[in-house]
């Protein structure tokens, strides 16, 4: 096996597809960052709209 990931590793090929997953890794790390954000903010605007409502049946 040690020597299969040695052969990737020194042939182009394997080094064209190790690059192309280190910049898949990095999009998706970037895409869950962006999602955690949309999520929190989403959080806080219901959470701004249900204390609106609240004070305003008073």
């Amino acid at each position: 096996m040690l020597n299969f990931l040695r052969g990737i590793l020194k042939s182009q090929a394997g080094a064209t597809a190790v690059e192309y997953g280190l910049i898949v890794s990095l999009v998706v790390v970037a895409i869950m960052a962006a999602i955690g954000n949309v999520a929190n903010s989403t959080n806080n605007m219901w959470n701004r709209v249900s204390n609106e409502i609240v004070t305003a049946t008073e």
